[in-house]
């Protein structure tokens, strides 16, 4: 089932392994790795560091934190396709990892259907966002002890916070449920069209979990594909990048879309209150600009 999803849907290049299978998306040998498992959810989540010096500093700096850290086996490496890795657990007990050296892949991206490819180098994988049981059993770790720095949040229709560790708008988010888990992953694609056709895609397998919408923060244009493990994944283009020299911290009273994002997963009177917010947004004429990869787009003439 994930193969088909990655390849049908996503246009991701698979490869099987010993442990499961690989998901790539660019020039690295994967940013996505599924194992057979007992239960749905994350086994683990990587975040790089430049370096092995750098990785001896974090590890001194949780160790600092009270923060039990781990060195990884070498087969847990080699599967990664990292030159060496750190784990520790967050405190809802969440595996992360810290890692340095991800390989470079042998051959060229193949994308498993035309495909003009992924937003993603330093910037990563692209987000993941969590569902946590309380903002404040949570934040304080990603932000005050492992550095990662806020973006934006939300109070409606629900609680969420958006923290960066690089340009991107953000590359790690939770939303306050009262259970922890992962909601979603975010990939980001160069086309718009490459958009489109996954939608389309989506919408003939009844997969659409989160119809096409527009963020308010980030400005991502994206619908979200129901996963064979029942989380979502989001497929995003025009995401904005931070600027941490002018960036200004703010609440999005508008809510978390300034159009469509019709969410499947929450409840009766959280969907109404979303409508209400995008109805809001829509009468304030509030607007984003687009954001395009360079090479990926023509001016339009005047007139």
């Amino acid at each position: 089932e994930w193969r088909d999803f990655a390849t049908g849907l996503l246009g991701m290049q698979v490869q099987a392994t010993d442990a499961g299978v690989t998901l790539r998306m660019d020039d690295k040998p994967h940013r996505l790795l599924v194992h057979p498992g007992d239960r749905n959810g994350a086994a683990y989540f990587g975040w790089e560091v430049q370096d092995a010096s750098e990785l001896d500093v974090a590890a001194a700096h949780l160790d600092a934190h009270d923060v039990p850290v781990h060195r990884a086996q070498p087969a847990e490496t080699e599967i990664r396709r990292v030159a060496d890795l750190l784990w520790f657990e967050d405190p809802l007990g969440n595996r992360i990892e810290l890692f340095h050296g991800l390989a470079e892949a042998e051959r060229a991206f193949e994308p498993a259907r035309p495909l003009s490819g992924f937003r993603t180098g330093a910037m990563g994988l692209g987000h993941v966002v969590l569902t946590v049981p309380s903002m404040d059993e949570v934040l304080p770790f990603y932000r005050d002890v492992l550095g990662f720095r806020l973006s934006d949040y939300a109070k409606k229709p629900f609680h969420a916070v958006f923290l960066h560790v690089n340009a991107r708008h953000h590359s790690l988010a939770f939303i306050e449920t009262g259970r922890a888990g992962l909601h979603h992953v975010m990939v980001e694609a160069l086309s718009v069209d490459d958009i489109g056709k996954a939608y389309d895609v989506a919408l003939e397998r009844q997969s659409v979990g989160v119809t096409l919408g527009r963020h308010t923060n980030d400005h991502m244009l994206s619908f979200y594909a129901w996963s064979p493990s029942r989380f979502l994944v989001e497929y995003g283009w025009g995401g904005r990048s931070v600027d941490d020299a002018t960036w200004t911290v703010q609440e999005m009273v508008n809510g978390p879309s300034l159009w469509g994002h019709e969410r499947s997963w929450l409840d009766h009177e959280q969907r109404a209150e979303a409508r209400r917010l995008r109805l809001q947004a829509a009468a304030a004429g509030q607007r984003a600009p687009v954001h395009v990869a360079a090479g990926e787009y023509d001016e339009a003439a005047p007139g």
